[in-house]
């Protein structure tokens, strides 16, 4: 049953810590081979910070929930 419950959540978090990684605003990247403008340094602010910090926490959730599923 335990291990039930452990699957269920890391599939729950994975699936939220996918969705919050693509949600986030791309970096420069390959843009500035292409005229992208990579000399503005900008902050987080708002819904992009609170969508960075949700990632944030999910991805230690997630290693957590892995090291424990490793020992149950």
């Amino acid at each position: 049953m335990r291990q039930l419950i452990l699957n269920i959540a890391m599939i729950t978090v994975s699936v939220l810590l996918t969705g919050c990684v693509l949600l986030q605003q791309r970096g420069s990247g390959l843009g500035v081979a292409f005229g992208g403008d990579s000399a503005v340094f900008r902050t987080k602010r708002g819904i992009e910070k609170v969508v960075f910090y949700f990632t944030v926490a999910l991805s230690v959730l997630f290693f957590g929930i892995s090291i424990v599923n490793l020992f149950v």
